[in-house]
């Protein structure tokens, strides 16, 4: 009965603790993209394509690894 009420006043109290965590302005840094293929690949071409939309809709810089 314990458990129940501990993870009842934990999900009561967690919309708490998000609210200022979704005050940040994001992103507020350069955003990294990670792509796991060679050079040069259909992915790779197709993540770089990506990236470039990204940036263009969310104002900040894309960089594809």
């Amino acid at each position: 009965m314990r458990h129940r009420l501990r993870i009842f006043a934990a999900s009561c109290l967690l919309p708490l603790l998000i609210g200022p965590a979704l005050a940040q302005g994001y992103p507020t840094r350069a955003i990294r993209m990670i792509v796991p293929i060679s050079v040069g690949s259909v992915t790779d071409v197709a993540a770089r394509l990506t990236a470039q939309e990204l940036q263009a809709r969310l104002g900040q810089t894309v960089i594809v690894v």
